[in-house]
C-alpha cells in the first residue's frame, strides 16, 4: 500500500492526542524531552479542527503568535508576489512545524494552506519561547528546527539555479522519500499530496515540463506513477542524479 500523509499521526475523530502518545513524537518539537517536560509541552498545545484541502492556516502579512506542528495532513507554503502570482515555497508533512519564518517578525512571511485534510498543533510562540528558557532540549531543537529551514532554503536555492528539470524532479522525489522514511512509511512507494501544477511552481519549471519528465521516468524504468501515486523502480539512479546515492 503506498504512504498516506493523512494517516500519519492520526486518531480517530474526537479523540486529542498528548504528545507523548503521539507516533510522531520521535520527529516533532517534543525530540529528546522526557516524560515530564513533554507534560509542559503538551500543557501549552491548542489543538483545533482539522483544516479542510483549501483552507488556510495563517496568511501573509497575518500577524504572527504562533508556530504549528503537522499531526496529520501536509500544508503548502506560498507567497504573493508583487505582480500578484504565487510562489510556492515549501510543501510540509506530518512532524514538521510551520510559522517560524515569523519568529523575528510581528507577521507571517508566508501563507499556509492545506493540500488535503489536515490537523495541526497550535503552539503560542511567547509561551513555547519561555518553555525553552526552562528545557534547554527545547531550546536546542527550536534552533535545529531553525537551521534545517536555513538549510532548505540554501538548498532549493541550488536547485533552482544549477539543476536541469530532470534533476530538480529527481531531487524532489529523493527528498520526499526520505522524508517519508523517516515517519515510518515506505520510501519507494508513497502519495504525492500536492498536483503537478503546484510541484511546478515550487521547482520553477511550467507544468508541461512536469509531465514529460514524469513521462520520461516511466518510459526510463525509473518510476511508475498513476496520478498523485508514485513507486520509485529504480531509486539508486533516481540519487545519482539528484547528485546523491541510495541509503
Amino acid at each position: 500500500m503506498p504512504a498516506s500523509t493523512s494517516q500519519c499521526g492520526h486518531k480517530p475523530s474526537g479523540l486529542q492526542t498528548h504528545c507523548k502518545d503521539c507516533s510522531l513524537v520521535g520527529l516533532c518539537l517534543p525530540l529528546s524531552l522526557n516524560v515530564e517536560d513533554i507534560d509542559q509541552l503538551d500543557d501549552i498545545i491548542k489543538r483545533g479542527r482539522p483544516l479542510k484541502k483549501g483552507d488556510h492556516l495563517f496568511r501573509q502579512g497575518e500577524p504572527f503568535q504562533s508556530v504549528y506542528a503537522i499531526r496529520s495532513g501536509a500544508i503548502k507554503t506560498y507567497v504573493v508576489t508583487d505582480a500578484g502570482e504565487e510562489q510556492i515555497t515549501g510543501f510540509h508533512l506530518p512532524s514538521e512545524v510551520v510559522g517560524m519564518a515569523g519568529i523575528d517578525s510581528d507577521t507571517h512571511a508566508v501563507s499556509a494552506v492545506a493540500l488535503e485534510t489536515t490537523t495541526v498543533c497550535e503552539i503560542p510562540y511567547e509561551r513555547l519561547d519561555d518553555l525553552a528558557m526552562e528545557l534547554p532540549q527545547l531550546r536546542r531543537q527550536l534552533m535545529n528546527l531553525m537551521s534545517r529551514e536555513i538549510r532548505e532554503d540554501q538548498q532549493m536555492m541550488l536547485l533552482l539555479s544549477k539543476k536541469t528539470a530532470d534533476e530538480r524532479i529527481a531531487t524532489f522525489l529523493v527528498n520526499i522519500s526520505g522524508r517519508y522514511r523517516l515517519r515510518g512509511f515506505s520510501a519507494h512507494h508513497f502519495r504525492l499530496p500536492m498536483s503537478r501544477n503546484e510541484l511546478g511552481n515550487y521547482l520553477g519549471l511550467a507544468v508541461e515540463t512536469v509531465s514529460r519528465v514524469f513521462t520520461r521516468f516511466q518510459e526510463q524504468g525509473l518510476i511508475e506513477a498513476n496520478g498523485k501515486e508514485v513507486s520509485l523502480i529504480n531509486p539508486n539512479e533516481l540519487y545519482a542524479m539528484a547528485g546523491g546515492r541510495c541509503e
